[in-house]
């Protein structure tokens, strides 16, 4: 019986198990699901399955330089708990390290790579701090930069990991303190561009239109020419650009000033130059649909209570 490779994907997703190692299960069944998962069972490698369909929502988001390289990783756990056990913190550090060491193309690449310090892959270290520490363990996503400087910035223990990376004459020290605020901003802030020059024309457009009939239901407003409503409009795109472009917000610590105007005083203090390349902002649980643990709660909330 062929199988494809969604079958693949399909046993993976049901066992918890390595890609190559469920590819080479089907083979051996013949493409036979259920014989499959026992092959894979009896070999011990889908210990975890129960565990392994379990949300795993919890955990942390890690950032950190490895020998140059900028790292940026998110593990998921099932509980909060969890996210502060010292084997699972020690497992996120070592998954970031195994990304430094062998650059992994995607997140399938890297559980097929060998984790840190180990003979084992990040697919089967993941299998063992399951069956360690009894809940469902992922490993979610990552990000790497490997040229300029970069400075990592880890908010509350791990809720959210931001990794800024910098272009710049001076060193990695002289421009810390630069990259961490810089890094606070995006951690508390979130911006959904990090200059006006990424805004797509459509972005715009939307925007234009939505305050464009804005003014049309403002009796005050709707009196004025077009040409004068464009004005306006034009300078209340303005306002957006420093609402949702991070080169562009106030600065936090110094609303007298913007972010790019921040970077540049800095840069000129130092005797140097400092130019905000790129980031990555993670926040642990992001997107992942979540359990409703608490049914107590959910029943008063369906009773307006």
């Amino acid at each position: 019986m062929a199988f494809t490779a969604k079958d693949v994907q399909t046993l993976r997703e049901m066992t918890g198990v390595g890609m190559m190692d469920c590819k080479k299960a089907l083979t051996e069944a013949d493409g036979n699901m259920d014989k499959a998962v026992e092959l894979l069972r009896e070999k011990g490698l889908a210990a975890s399955q129960k565990k392994a369909g379990r949300i795993a929502a919890e955990g942390m988001a890690y950032a950190a330089v490895i020998d140059g390289v900028g790292v940026v990783v998110e593990v998921n756990a099932e509980t909060d708990f969890v996210a502060k056990n010292e084997k699972f913190v020690d497992f996120v550090k070592g998954v970031a390290a195994t990304v430094v060491a062998n650059k992994p193309a995607d997140l399938d690449a890297l559980m097929e790579c060998k984790y840190a310090g180990t003979d084992l892959t990040v697919t089967q270290q993941q299998q063992e701090m399951v069956l360690v520490i009894g809940e469902n363990i992922k490993v979610r996503r990552f990000a790497f930069f490997t040229e300029g400087v970069c400075v990592p910035y880890i908010h509350a223990g791990g809720k959210i990991g931001v990794l800024v990376n910098l272009e710049t004459s001076l060193s990695a020290e002289q421009v810390e303190t630069v990259g961490k605020d810089v890094a606070m901003q995006i951690a508390a802030l979130n911006p959904r561009f990090w200059d006006k020059t990424q805004v797509t024309q459509d972005v715009l457009d939307e925007e234009k239109k939505i305050m464009m009939v804005q003014m049309a239901n403002d009796p005050k407003m709707a009196s004025k020419p077009e040409q004068v409503r464009e004005k306006i409009v034009m300078g209340k795109l303005n306002k957006f650009y420093a609402e949702n472009c991070l080169l562009q917000q106030e600065f936090v610590k110094d609303n007298s000033m913007s972010v790019e105007q921040y970077i540049a005083s800095s840069a000129k203090a130092l005797g140097g130059t400092i130019t905000f390349k790129n980031a990555v902002r993670f926040e642990k649980g992001e997107g992942i649909e979540k359990k409703q643990e608490n049914f107590a709660e959910e029943i008063a909330k369906q009773l307006g209570k």
